[in-house]
């Protein structure tokens, strides 16, 4: 059957794995050409570590990697330190196949993006 996968994970699940099992569980998603939208999105240390690790496993001719974008949270809930820190809140993430998903537009409160049915030979 062709057709998009879309994914929705909950908060719940997001916060009940560790970084390890949650960047492991989204680039196997991802490799498997789904495209997930977390509720609780990734903080930025995790975004970078999962854009680090997807570059390892980039393979021209099965995976060409990661979409991901994120709405920025209320920073206003940070505390002093958080802020001091350049912490931030994201509530929510989309990632996908780099060759299924691209980003058309994003501003605080949404995000457009436009999905493709992945080439089959």
């Amino acid at each position: 059957m062709n057709g998009i996968q879309i994914t929705l994970v909950s908060g719940e699940k997001v916060s009940s794995l560790t970084m390890n099992e949650k960047l492991r569980f989204i680039i196997d998603k991802v490799r498997e050409g789904q495209i997930l939208i977390l509720e609780k999105g990734l903080d930025p240390e995790e975004e970078a570590e999962l854009i680090q690790r997807t570059m390892t496993e980039i393979d021209p001719e099965e995976f060409n990697g990661i979409e991901i974008e994120s709405y920025p949270g209320d920073s206003s809930k940070l505390s002093f330190f958080d802020k001091l820190l350049g912490k931030k809140i994201t509530r929510l993430t989309v990632i996908g196949p780099a060759d299924q998903v691209r980003t058309i537009k994003k501003n605080k409160d949404t995000i457009q993006a436009l999905l493709t049915l992945k080439k089959t030979n």
